[in-house]
């Protein structure tokens, strides 16, 4: 069954997306971990960053020509069309991997992992203004409780100290504030995307190359005048990148073809909760790997958002008039 938008109800979703939504929960679960371990503090951003837009437009290429669209690309593809459909989007997800990529090295996985969730408020938000689709009252409760065990962590981790001896204010400023500045352009650029799948039937693979493009043509212009630009200059565009440095970046770019796939059929605000489950994940392999248990901020948060994901998907909105209908 579908929605009055054209997206996908998890109920009517297939083995396919099925597939693709538990790949990018382990996916997504796991890159906090590997990016802290992985990427080196001495790697810029910006290097990190265009490398996966890379690797990115690599992957999609390769599974468009395995399914037939590639070739048929060439009649159908128009520059005013892929600035409409992906420009946008393709600037703002920019922007957000960037404020993504600085608070990683600021809050503990699973605190990251959590804050980073308020993205689905604020697709919520979005998919509402921009394709008109309305969330029922316990749909709304469920963001609320979102939110709520969002600013619980942020008062938290902003008025504590843990073993890293990282600073309050720094993990306010430099981790806290991206992360939830990088929520809000999530949510806009999603429910972008969502518009361009449903309205101008864009496929998801064709928007990854695009919008990879576009970003990462944004990045490069932002390198001009930015810190990370003179640091490029400086010391090199690998400064600090070691053969473990590349895992974190594959991994965060077929993270993206997912999110890519996973949108176009299910919608930006059940992805979103698809995403959620990854918090599960991170918690046990930041318990796993690092030895450390979850913060009581993080216990009293989790269930929180557990109890959201629940009230979200049980009380979907009915259309009052097509119901009488």
């Amino acid at each position: 069954m579908a929605t009055a938008n054209g997206a996908k109800s998890p109920s009517s979703m297939g083995p396919k997306v099925l597939f693709y939504s538990i790949l990018l929960t382990l996916q997504y679960g796991a890159q906090p971990l590997i990016s802290k371990r992985c990427i080196g503090k001495d790697v810029i951003v910006t290097s990190s960053v265009l490398t996966c837009e890379i690797v990115k437009v690599i992957c999609a290429l390769i599974l468009m020509a395995r399914n037939g669209s590639l070739k048929g690309l060439s009649k159908e593809w128009t520059l005013m069309g892929s600035l409409t459909a992906s420009g946008l989007p393709a600037a703002i997800y920019a922007l957000q991997n960037s404020l993504l990529q600085i608070s990683y090295r600021s809050l503990d996985s699973l605190t990251f992992s959590i804050l980073n969730q308020t993205k689905i408020f604020f697709t919520a938000f979005f998919t509402f203004i921009i394709l008109r689709q309305k969330q029922s009252l316990q749909q709304i409760g469920a963001l609320c409780l979102l939110i709520m065990a969002a600013v619980l962590l942020s008062v938290g981790e902003g008025s504590n100290k843990d073993s890293s001896g990282i600073s309050a204010d720094q993990k306010l400023f430099y981790g806290i504030i991206p992360v939830l500045a990088a929520s809000v352009l999530s949510g806009l650029a999603s429910s972008l995307c969502q518009w361009a799948s449903q309205v101008k039937k864009h496929s998801s693979y064709l928007m990854t190359v695009e919008m990879s493009i576009v970003g990462s043509l944004c990045l490069l212009v932002s390198t001009l005048k930015s810190p990370d630009g003179e640091a490029i200059k400086r010391y090199g565009f690998f400064h600090g990148w070691t053969a473990l440095t590349l895992v974190p970046v594959i991994s965060n770019a077929l993270g993206g073809i997912l999110v890519g796939l996973v949108t176009s059929h299910a919608g930006g605000v059940r992805k979103g909760f698809v995403i959620v489950s990854a918090l599960l994940v991170t918690a046990l392999l930041q318990f796993a790997f690092e030895g450390k248990p979850p913060s009581s901020y993080c216990l009293v948060a989790l269930p929180l958002v557990m109890s959201s994901i629940s009230l979200y998907q049980k009380y979907p909105y009915l259309d009052k008039k097509k119901k009488k209908v």
